[in-house]
């Protein structure tokens, strides 16, 4: 199960990132601060490719922001995309710079201009063209292009057997990025610069449009449930959506659109796109926790406060893991809470430890890549466990790469 799997070998490279073909699926994610503000966006910027974006995308929308473009690719180390509506080939000419600076742009066939529109798309073409840089077409069903939609409507009413408004709708978006993507190669783009995107807002909707889309051309393909909205809901949308396209090995980059809460943390939606794909077997990016939901065998609350307690060190360690140890975001841990699951789901993880239930003996057998290594008692089971993972960690995956001379020991 790869992204691109049924599309070849189409691959664009975005700023040095590969998108399509083989390559592993790209998490992308876009700032929502002020582009003009140099010292917020980059900041944001840093933070989310931190978190694991390797792509992020800005809104280019006034002059301001893209005179504030150059200085903002100059002070972080990720591809930075640039967001165009209704004015890209406007600021697009008149600021060089930041069509030089970008990795990629991102434009709308809906909204690029309404009375000029194919002499609009052409101008952002060819600066795409004079720079040596790909572009992605995104249609979004907030912004169809009206005109195409009234023509597909008009025609289908003439149809002796019309479709649905629904079925109407897709066939226009996928027409809005087929057609858009021809008249880009028409205007001399090569055809592995060019991604696609028709993003909406429902479930069902979203996998219509990219299963049809898959099977009609063969570009690399943005997926993302737009406007996903905020918490839970946000979150399991996007991922039931997305987890049914990629386990049909369609889509090459991905984002979870996501409403943070006031003054909430941006980083959210790329956590979830990758554990979206880590879920799905599809990358790895980070030690995986397994723990049991808890029931009236495990009335003490101590193996869930020692579930956290791993998750929070596993997250603190990576930073340094991640540069030391090759291969450890492959890494699974279990902590379970009572006899019935816990010896046997431990024993299927790399490490794990089965706590004592309700009335069990307290104790808490250690099993270390699928045989018991020691049974721990006592106040300070958690630290001693969190030593023998630390310890594993060394054994298993410190020979796979040299370690800084300058380098703490853990």
């Amino acid at each position: 199960m790869t992204g691109g799997a049924r599309r070849g070998t189409v691959v664009v490279d975005v700023g040095g990132v590969k998108v399509g073909g083989a390559h592993p699926i790209v998490v992308q994610s876009m700032t929502n601060t002020d582009t003009a503000d140099v010292g917020a966006t980059a900041a944001q910027t840093r933070a989310l490719h931190d978190a694991g974006s390797e792509l992020v995308r800005v809104t280019v929308n006034n002059e301001a922001a893209a005179e504030a473009v150059p200085d903002i690719v100059a002070r972080v180390g990720v591809p930075v995309i640039g967001d165009f509506h209704y004015n890209g080939h406007l600021l697009l000419t008149k600021y060089p710079k930041c069509a030089a600076a970008l990795a990629k742009y991102r434009i709308n066939p809906g909204n690029v201009g309404a009375k000029r529109r194919d002499e609009n798309f052409r101008t952002i073409i060819d600066v795409a063209l004079t720079h040596g840089k790909p572009v992605r077409i995104g249609v979004n069903w907030g912004s169809l292009d009206q005109q195409l939609l009234t023509e597909m409507m008009d025609e289908n009413g003439r149809r002796s057997d019309p479709l649905d408004a629904r079925e109407v709708m897709i066939e226009a978006m996928i027409a809005s990025a087929t057609r858009s993507a021809e008249l880009a190669e028409e205007c001399g783009l090569p055809h592995d610069r060019i991604i696609l995107s028709a993003k909406v807002s429902g479930v069902d909707d979203l996998v219509d449009v990219y299963r049809r889309l898959a099977r009609r051309c063969d570009y690399p393909l943005h997926l993302g449930l737009t406007e996903a909205g905020m918490g839970a809901k946000g979150i399991i949308a996007s991922t039931a959506a997305l987890s049914i396209l990629l386990a049909e090995g369609i889509g090459d980059t991905i984002r979870v659109s996501l409403t943070p809460r006031p003054g909430g943390d941006r980083t959210e939606e790329v956590q979830v796109a990758q554990q979206v794909l880590q879920s799905l077997g599809l990358r790895s990016f980070t030690p995986q926790v397994s723990a049991c939901p808890g029931c009236g065998r495990t009335t003490s609350t101590f193996f869930q406060e020692m579930a956290e307690d791993i998750e929070t060190h596993l997250k603190e360690r990576m930073a340094t893991w991640r540069e030391r140890y090759a291969g450890v975001e492959t890494l699974r841990v279990a902590v379970m809470g009572c006899v019935v699951n816990g010896p046997g789901e431990s024993k299927h993880a790399d490490i794990g430890i089965s706590l004592p239930g309700t009335f069990e003996e307290p104790k808490a057998p250690v099993y270390v890549d699928g045989k018991l290594k020691v049974t721990l008692k006592g106040d300070s089971i958690v630290a001693d466990f969190l030593k023998i993972l630390e310890q594993y960690v060394e054994t298993r995956y410190g020979a796979s790469r040299p370690v800084p001379s300058d380098s703490v020991s853990p």
